[in-house]
């Protein structure tokens, strides 16, 4: 099959995946022309840089987006032929990247929730919030932000629905929760109300019972993820250098569709529940995962290539 041939097919399995490919459509098929021209069968590295460098003169972010773009198909192609060679991603030099994000396993959350119940405090409350803290924002995907501007009255416990008023932008939206999350933060108010003597009007505090500061939850973080051996000393870092807070919103999602694909599910519906349950204001900012982890762009590619073989038959 030629090289036009498999971009035809890739481009029709990552539009049933919800993408809009205009732009990527237009830059792929410049690039299979110059492969065509120049006798190639293969995608490469070295084709790609003798691609770029016949192109005309752009910016650092330009040509970035082209080998983001060349490589994905490269991906996609050595998926079923091993003669092709992505480009890898630090090909080109001065190229700005979105941080891949680091998932976490289940054993490590839960070893992150049991460290930080050991935090010490004079009355326990540090351990008692930040285990709370970090738990809802891995069974959520809440943004850090969001979770520390919750209020007590933002948890209706009774419907088990949560209030997000504080979302990117100024967007709020209501999370329905599973009940053992509900549980969980019912019996935190509880106990965090006996500690403080009083009933505060912010979900997560301090020892003093004012609202837990992005400072302070930081710090705890970096603090249980040495403890257990997910972030190591850095002499130019205060928290240390490896996995973050955010890092759990993002195995949020990952786990999230990783689901969908291993239990049949169509991620193209999901997708959008998603977006709306992550707040974000752009599908593209959901995609995005996709690309970024490996496990998840296999599946999805795995799935699109067997749809569309049904098709073809």
């Amino acid at each position: 099959m030629s090289l036009a041939s498999q971009l035809d097919r890739y481009l029709a399995v990552r539009r049933s995946l919800g993408y809009d490919l205009r732009t990527s459509e237009r830059v792929l098929r410049r690039f299979i022309r110059f492969a065509d021209d120049t006798g190639a069968k293969h995608v490469d590295p070295d084709l790609f840089l003798r691609w770029d460098a016949s192109q005309p003169i752009a910016g650092s972010s330009t040509r970035s987006a082209r080998l983001g773009m060349v490589r994905l198909f490269a991906l996609w192609l050595s998926s079923v032929d091993p003669a092709h060679a992505a480009p890898p991603r630090g090909l080109l030099p001065d190229r700005t990247t979105r941080k891949r994000p680091y998932i976490y396993s289940e054993a490590e959350i839960g070893g992150i929730i049991a460290a930080a119940s050991e935090l010490p405090s004079t009355y326990g409350m540090r351990g008692l919030t930040c285990s709370t803290f970090f738990g809802l924002i891995a069974v959520t995907g809440l943004r850090i932000s969001e979770a520390l501007a919750l209020d007590t009255d933002d948890l209706d416990a009774a419907t088990g629905v949560l209030r997000v008023r504080h979302g990117k932008l100024g967007k709020e939206r209501l999370l329905p929760l599973n009940p053992t999350v509900v549980d969980r933060l019912t019996a935190y108010t509880t106990e965090r109300d006996r500690l403080l003597g009083r009933a505060p009007g912010q979900l997560f505090v301090r020892c003093n019972g004012d609202r837990l500061s992005e400072w302070s939850a930081r710090a705890s973080f970096a603090r249980v993820s040495r403890t257990i051996g997910l972030r190591e000393y850095s002499r130019f870092k205060l928290h240390g250098k490896g996995p973050r807070i955010h890092d759990l919103r993002h195995t949020f999602a990952v786990r999230t569709m990783i689901d969908w694909y291993r239990t049949g599910k169509d991620p193209a519906r999901e997708m959008i529940k998603l977006t709306t349950w992550l707040g974000h204001a752009n599908p593209d900012h959901t995609f995005w995962y996709i690309e970024a982890v490996p496990e998840l762009l296999e599946l999805a590619m795995a799935r699109a290539t067997r749809l569309s073989g049904e098709a073809e038959q």
